[in-house]
């Protein structure tokens, strides 16, 4: 229900419902001159971080996500995520997208707790005791562009309002093992999981990939 509210929020409803508590930290790096990525997974309404999240940065936002097959449910749902904002653009896109030449910092939204198809690599991990797939998206773009990695943690105030709190996970991604940035927020989500369950999207088929 609160995602359909998103079709008609205004501008000054959505900077009251959705904060960031710790923005400085990713001050910090914009004043470095420094892109960022931030990661989380679909964990209370992460709509409702899409559409506010823009207003709460200095500088430009970018959610990669995955086209949906029905194109009328697709262009909605753009239409909602990004009515403040937040450019959106698509996973297939998304090797495009970095090699952009920009002039001012940006930061990039991974969702990353979804089953990845076989086509993609992934690194494999025990998450809520089951053996699981996690797409490598976040880590190889990081250690790529050697691009700070943060976590960003959707929190439930009261009923339409959240706030989103910032943690480092590293801000040297090319000296990190592999997989060592994949376990890092993947082990973050569980963490958030395991405190509150019911927030997180339990119907997305997490473990359709098998080893």
């Amino acid at each position: 229900m609160e995602s359909i509210k998103l079709f008609s929020i205004s501008k000054n409803q959505i900077a009251e419902r959705f904060i960031v508590n710790n923005p400085e930290i990713i001050q910090l790096y914009f004043d470095q001159g420094k892109d960022i990525l931030i990661v989380g997974g679909h964990y209370n309404n992460w709509e409702m971080l899409a559409a506010g999240i823009d207003q709460q940065v200095p500088y430009d936002t970018i959610g990669l996500y995955s086209k949906l097959t029905n194109a009328f449910f697709d262009k909605k749902m753009k239409e909602s995520r990004s009515a403040f904002g937040l450019r959106m653009v698509t996973t297939k896109d998304s090797f495009a997208y970095f090699k952009e030449e920009h002039t001012t910092p940006r930061m990039t939204i991974f969702g990353a707790d979804q089953s990845p198809t076989y086509s993609k690599s992934v690194h494999w991990t025990t998450f809520l005791n089951q053996d699981t797939a996690v797409a490598l998206g976040t880590e190889r773009f990081a250690k790529k562009y050697n691009l700070p990695v943060v976590y960003g943690a959707i929190n439930k105030v009261k009923r339409g309002h959240y706030t989103l709190d910032i943690s480092v996970l590293t801000d040297t991604p090319t000296d990190t093992a592999e997989g060592k940035i994949t376990e890092l927020h993947t082990k973050r989500l569980e963490q958030q999981i395991l405190a509150q369950p019911e927030y997180w999207l339990w119907t997305h088929k997490r473990w359709k990939r098998k080893r």
